[in-house]
């Protein structure tokens, strides 16, 4: 990620409702009543005066802490209904755990990940799975992914520690098993693998071998492969 600089697609993600729904009413203006259908039945509780139900505070994996990220730092959804998730990206927080919290609650900063783990392990989510989180500076990889910051430097192998590790892991394979995401280095990623990014993390001291056969191992279901 490099939370100093920035992860998110800022105005290009939240384009995406107004043009949705201008598509729609045009579509319906012209007659083809199959598209207007099809995009109101993905958006039809972000039309004025409809609200899709949310409980304050709730989490995705359990024992989470929530601390809720600013809106313009993601833009809200219904996935998997909206977008099909069948990616986990994995990023570095470049920083602290601290300041990796603060920047995603300025809405300035114009990015959020879903997720933060702390070096020590501790899970603290920012934006609900159902949303579209400004993390991999990608359109299509923003809705269709789960998004993971983790403490640390790309270049100091010191800030992956067993317990980020192990946590991390625990997050991961309970995503995969929620979405069936194979888990696999097509579907579980580095930010430097997304297309269109000019980010280095998770970095080569991230050991992805040991990673993904944590994961495995918190979820013994999950597909190896894709």
């Amino acid at each position: 990620m490099a939370t100093r600089t920035g992860t998110g697609t800022g105005d290009s993600d939240r384009r995406l409702g107004r043009r949705a729904l201008l598509a729609g009413g045009a579509a319906a203006a012209l007659g083809t009543a199959v598209l207007a259908r099809e995009e109101l039945a993905r958006l039809w509780w972000r039309l004025p005066g409809v609200e899709r139900s949310r409980v304050a505070g709730a989490v995705d994996f359990r024992g989470a802490r929530w601390v809720a990220a600013s809106p313009a730092n993601y833009r809200r959804a219904d996935r998997p209904d909206d977008y099909p998730v069948d990616r986990v990206v994995v990023h570095v927080t470049q920083g602290g755990y601290a300041s990796a919290v603060k920047v995603f609650q300025d809405p300035a900063h114009g990015a959020a990940a879903h997720y933060v783990v702390r070096r020590d392990g501790r899970v603290t989510q920012l934006v609900r799975e159902l949303d579209v989180a400004f993390h991999a500076g990608n359109r299509e990889y923003n809705e269709r992914s789960v998004g993971i910051e983790h403490e640390g430097f790309v270049e100091d192998a010191s800030s992956f520690t067993d317990a980020l590790y192990t946590a991390s892991a625990r997050l991961t394979a309970a995503i995969c098993r929620r979405y069936g995401i194979p888990a696999d280095r097509a579907h579980v990623v580095g930010h430097a693998e997304v297309p269109g990014t000019d980010h280095t993390d998770p970095g080569r001291f991230w050991d992805w071998e040991r990673y993904l056969r944590l994961v495995r191992a918190a979820h013994p279901g999950a597909p190896a492969a894709g």
